[in-house]
Order: structure tokens, then C-alpha cells, then sequence
């Protein structure tokens, strides 16, 4: 692809799907997938995991995924609608069970989570944008994490969610279930110096030598930390379009003027700063 072999990378370093291969760990979301880990190998039962939009939730979920595959019986829901009943079903057939129209899906659950633990295998449900459940299909979690023996839990739970989750947690009506909640995690927008690492990390795992290499400038990456907020989401977009501003003039380096135009291309999502404004004027009579 002319695009990649301009800039000598392999595949697209600043893709908006989410790809464990590029995985950039930072000070947060590393310890965040190390902590989820261990709380499940200790036998905690419902974990969550709650951040703003684009903040690398389900990045951390498909990481969380692959850990576990192989190590435990998964089930994996995204975005279920908050039906109790139909939860519960959706939840027995991840797990691969067949469960008729009059078959009670949470016997067939239990009988099939009693017979991983005598085999002395975990059973484990990941819910990602775990805030779509709604009360209702939050009930349904409290009752499913009522599956146990006198000793251990028969179901781990981990939810995925936007902040809405924890404001759903904090209803009195939910009160058991959100007292159930062994740890509970918070993705954050990443730190300016961490943001210029998490775009050199992406450059240098899509280059096609894996050398390091500095594609943006210092001061395109000063830019692009504060007008995205740290967001990695956020990142990705402006990192990307300030790419094919470069790829338009025909350079490889992506400086601060592409940088500019990304910016000024994504007026929805990039936060503009008073400096930005006064410094973009200029720029536009020509003094700067």
C-alpha cells in the first residue's frame, strides 16, 4: 500500500480497532490487566473496570480475553441489552450449552459451573460496555454470582463499562451486587510524556524493521497530547489524519502544520485551546 511503504510501516500504526499486538501498557492500563489477573487466579467473583470513552477499555477486555483463553471456560458478552431473562441464556450459550425454550437457564448454568470446578477449571464471564445491561441485567449478574459451593465461587464476573455502570452500581436497588465487587478499576486519558511514548510505541511495532524511528516531532507531540486530552482514541484519529496531511506533501516526518490540520479537521473530538486559536490566526495572515 502506497500509504505504509511511504513511511516504511508494515500496517497502521494508529487504527481505531483495537489490537492487543499493539498494546501499549503505560504506568496504568498494564497494572490494570496484571491486577484483573491476579484477582481472578485468588478467586474474586465480580471485578469492574470502568473508564470514558476511548480510554482503552476494550483493548484491556480483548487482553483480558487471551490471558484467560485456554486457563478458564469464557464467556463473552458485549453491549447485552438489559432483558434478564435473555441474559442469562445468552450467557449459558457462550459458554456453549444448549438451552431449549423451556429449559431454566440458570439450572443448566449451574450444573454445567459444578461440573467445571470438579474438574477443577474456572468459569469466567467478561461483559464489555457492561453499562448496557441496565438494572435489570444487572440483577441478573447479582443472581448469577449467587452460583457457589461453601468454599469458592462457581462464576467470576468481569464488566467493562463507561462511567454510567458505576452511577447504575450506586442505585439502592443494586446495592448487593455492588457490594459483591472485589476490586474495581478506572482507565484513565494518559500524561502528556505518556502519550508521546504511547505514539512512538505504535510507530515503532508497525515499522517494517521494528527500528525505532521518530516519525513526529517534538513539538506535533506536544500538540497532539494536549488537544486529544490524552485520550487514546482521540490520539489515534488526530495521530492518523496528521499522517496523511504528511503523506500529502510528500514527507515522511509529520510535523507541527500537519498536526494543525488534523486538528482543525476534527473540530467534534480535538479540544481547542486558547493558545491554539491565537497561534492558528497567525498562521492563517501568514506571521507564523
Amino acid at each position: 500500500m502506497p500509504f505504509l511503504n511511504h513511511f516504511g510501516l508494515k500496517e497502521h500504526p494508529f487504527s481505531l480497532t483495537p489490537n492487543p499486538a499493539l498494546f501499549f501498557g503505560g504506568r496504568l492500563h498494564r497494572p490494570i490487566l496484571e491486577m484483573l489477573s491476579f484477582a481472578l487466579k485468588r478467586g474474586d467473583g465480580v471485578l469492574t473496570v470502568v473508564g470514558d470513552v476511548g480510554t482503552g477499555k476494550t483493548m484491556l477486555c480483548r487482553l483480558l480475553l487471551q490471558v484467560l483463553d485456554g486457563e478458564a471456560a469464557l464467556a463473552y458478552l458485549h453491549a447485552p441489552l438489559s432483558d434478564d431473562t435473555d441474559i442469562a441464556r445468552d450467557v449459558a450459550r457462550e459458554f456453549g450449552l444448549n438451552v431449549g425454550p423451556h429449559d431454566d437457564a440458570f439450572h443448566v448454568l449451574n450444573r454445567f459451573l459444578l461440573e467445571q470446578h470438579s474438574a477443577g477449571r474456572r468459569a469466567v464471564l467478561v461483559i464489555d460496555e457492561a453499562q448496557a445491561l441496565g438494572r435489570p441485567g444487572l440483577e441478573t449478574i447479582r443472581l448469577l454470582s449467587n452460583l457457589e459451593t461453601e468454599y469458592s465461587k462457581l462464576l467470576q464476573t468481569v464488566m467493562f463499562g463507561q462511567p454510567e455502570l458505576d452511577a447504575l452500581l450506586q442505585q439502592h436497588a443494586l446495592r448487593q451486587l455492588n457490594q459483591r465487587i472485589a476490586f474495581r478499576f478506572e482507565t484513565r486519558a494518559l500524561k502528556a510524556r505518556d502519550a508521546a511514548r504511547y505514539v512512538q510505541h505504535r510507530v515503532n511495532r508497525c515499522s517494517i524493521n521494528g527500528d525505532p524511528r521518530e516519525m513526529f516531532t517534538k513539538s506535533a507531540l506536544a500538540m497532539l497530547a494536549r488537544h486529544s486530552r490524552g485520550v487514546p482514541r482521540v490520539i489515534n484519529i488526530l495521530a492518523d489524519k496528521a499522517m496523511l496531511a504528511a503523506y500529502a506533501e510528500n514527507v515522511t516526518t509529520v510535523r507541527r502544520r500537519h498536526m494543525v490540520a488534523a486538528i482543525d479537521d476534527s473540530p467534534s473530538i480535538a479540544q481547542k485551546l486558547a493558545f491554539f486559536r491565537r497561534w492558528n490566526v497567525a498562521r492563517l495572515a501568514g506571521v507564523g
